[in-house]
């Protein structure tokens, strides 16, 4: 007799996984979340009672959606058997992107797939998953979690990602206000972020024949695996402060992910504008030099690559550049003058 359990799914242990759960989507709850227990949906409200201190008026409110995942950075947390961080990493590379929109992230979905059941490991990639909607100020809203044997070796898992946030359509930002002699504002990624790991893979493992566990003096004594898993940054806060104080300033923001520098800020100039880079204006992080020097990578294919120290870039009217960049200092955000608009 043939049972779902001989095919590689356990019911019981995965509703042990499932009981984990509800409390780390409870903790990112924010006012707009509408509790539905045991639905089939989340709901969320746009507004909320006229006296609510969190209350934000849209005007002609427009949603913004995001879907990304972390790719093969998560081959590093299977070796490292490390999965706390890499949850921090799906939330940031979709909620970093909306707010290069200018839209504040509302709520997150995550989509998990998995080869075998393992509810202390979902537990895991779940609770940095809750994490970064904490960092990021969004509610957990839900999500899925497929088993699929035939799929993925017991091992291997794979998340998906989305986020829906939302903007007064007369403040979406799309580049149309950027203009020359604006001034790009570069702030500090925490690492490699999330893109570029299949060359990182192929230089540290294949080429250098390192393992996760060997140590690196220079970094510390952390390991390659540790170094490899820093999590990507995420900028929601920051941004939405500089939104709410200089919004009419802040011409354009570009999430610098696949693609590198230049490909990332192209995206949003428009007709007749380009860029002027200054590369000598902030430090490469360690990084990026040793995993350049390690596969000797030419240094054209790092920055098409990887985001080489700038996770973020403000194109800024020049005349408010000191003030946004003070408010970043503020912040603790790290930030270079690093071009203009031409």
């Amino acid at each position: 007799m043939a049972t779902y359990k001989d095919s590689g799914v356990d019911l019981e242990l995965y509703s042990d996984a499932m009981k984990r759960l509800p409390a780390l989507m409870t903790r990112t709850e924010t006012p707009r979340v509408c509790r539905l227990p045991g639905g089939f949906a989340g709901l969320f409200s746009l507004d909320f009672e006229q006296n609510s201190p969190f209350r934000r008026n849209y005007e002609d409110p427009v949603l913004v959606s995001c879907t990304d995942g972390v790719g093969t950075k998560l081959k590093i947390a299977i070796l490292m058997n490390s999965h706390e961080t890499v949850g921090i990493d799906l939330v940031a590379m979709s909620v970093n992107d909306a707010i290069c929109c200018g839209a504040e992230p509302l709520f997150f979905l995550d989509y998990v797939a998995m080869g075998k059941d393992n509810p202390a490991r979902l537990e895991k990639i779940v609770k940095g998953i809750s994490d970064g909607c904490i960092q990021a100020g969004c509610a957990l809203l839900g999500g899925e979690t497929a088993i699929m044997p035939d799929m993925y070796a017991e091992e291997d898992y794979d998340l998906g990602g989305f986020c829906v946030g939302v903007a007064s359509r007369k403040n979406i930002m799309d580049g149309s206000a950027i203009r020359p002699g604006d001034t790009l504002i570069g702030v500090a990624s925490s690492g490699l972020h999330s893109n570029g790991f299949s060359l990182v893979r192929k230089v540290v493992f294949g080429l250098a024949g390192l393992k996760v566990t060997d140590t690196l003096p220079e970094f510390g004594g952390k390991t390659v695996g540790e170094l490899l898993l820093t999590p990507t940054k995420i900028y929601v806060k920051p941004v939405l402060a500089i939104l709410d104080e200089f919004r009419p300033a802040i011409h354009g923001i570009a999430h610098i992910t696949g693609g590198g520098l230049e490909e990332n800020l192209t995206r949003i100039l428009p007709a007749g504008t380009a860029l002027k880079i200054d590369f000598s204006a902030w430090p490469i992080p360690p990084v990026f030099s040793w995993l350049q020097k390690l596969g000797e990578v030419e240094t054209d294919e790092m920055f098409r690559v990887f985001n080489m120290g700038l996770g973020l870039v403000l194109v800024v009217n020049a005349a408010e550049e000191a003030y946004v960049r003070a408010k970043l200092t503020e912040m603790e955000m790290e930030n270079w003058v690093v071009g203009e608009i031409i």
